[in-house]
């Protein structure tokens, strides 16, 4: 009986595996580690960031001293506030940085407000225009309000009068806002009124002058200071009889608009 021949599948599996058994492997021989000249790599790799990391330190460092304002020396406990006061250098802006001493209203102030020995004085605006700008005017009213004192409130946002007048006084055309004027004396901005109050000698700056009820509200203009022209009715234009044309109001500003005779008279 003869055999049948094997497939030649079992064939060729049997050749390659033969054939993958006789051919010789090649010993694995594991290389030696270079140890030093590894951890010379990293520290290489450490020091350039870390230089890397000093470099942008110090431009960072750089950029913050040009745009950092210097600093002030603390006042010491033992130090009277008088001498304080007196070392500070005096500065011609009358911005933030203004620095107030209380003593300037019992001294003679070379600016001063012609007609408002009686009252206080406050230039302000009531457009959101610039937020921080509105955020100090209102501040200033709102500790004004706390007092219950009557303030002769001038905004130039609805007079432009009243702009032209506080340049004339200060002696500066670009002037910030709020600025406050107490019995016809130049007090300063919002930091300074803010200064007072939180020390207390606000309180004592606003003696004397009459207090108003709580919660009072002018009835004619809601404590906006302005109303209407009575004249024109806020159009700006009369019509004249006389020629037959329109002309000009003259009792009202370029806004229809004229102080209340309530609350502001």
């Amino acid at each position: 009986m003869t055999e049948k021949p094997r497939s030649s599948f079992f064939n060729r599996s049997f050749t390659m595996y033969a054939t993958s058994m006789d051919s010789p492997q090649k010993p694995y021989v594991q290389s030696p580690i270079d140890r030093a000249g590894s951890f010379r790599k990293f520290y290489n790799s450490m020091e350039s960031v870390r230089t890397a990391s000093n470099s942008i330190k110090g431009k960072v460092k750089k950029l913050c001293n040009i745009f950092e304002t210097p600093k002030l020396a603390l006042p010491t406990p033992d130090e009277p506030q008088a001498q304080t006061f007196g070392k500070l250098k005096p500065t011609k802006s009358i911005g933030p940085e203004f620095r107030f001493s209380p003593s300037v209203l019992n001294s003679s102030s070379t600016i001063r407000l012609p007609g408002t020995e009686d009252r206080i004085v406050v230039y302000l605006t009531s457009l959101r225009g610039i937020r921080r700008t509105y955020e100090d005017c209102y501040a200033v009213r709102m500790i004004f309000r706390g007092f219950r004192v009557w303030v002769d409130e001038r905004d130039i946002s609805m007079d432009s009068a009243y702009k032209k007048e506080l340049q004339s006084v200060l002696g500066e055309k670009n002037v910030s806002l709020p600025q406050v004027f107490i019995r016809g004396k130049y007090v300063g901005g919002a930091e300074v009124i803010k200064q007072l109050f939180e020390t207390g000698e606000l309180a004592n700056i606003l003696e004397g002058f009459p207090v108003r009820e709580p919660g009072y509200v002018c009835k004619s203009c809601g404590d906006a200071r302005f109303a209407p022209c009575a004249n024109c009715s806020g159009s700006r234009k009369v019509f004249d009889e006389d020629e037959g044309l329109l002309k000009r109001c003259l009792e009202c500003n370029e806004n229809g608009l004229i102080r209340c005779p309530d609350c502001c008279s």
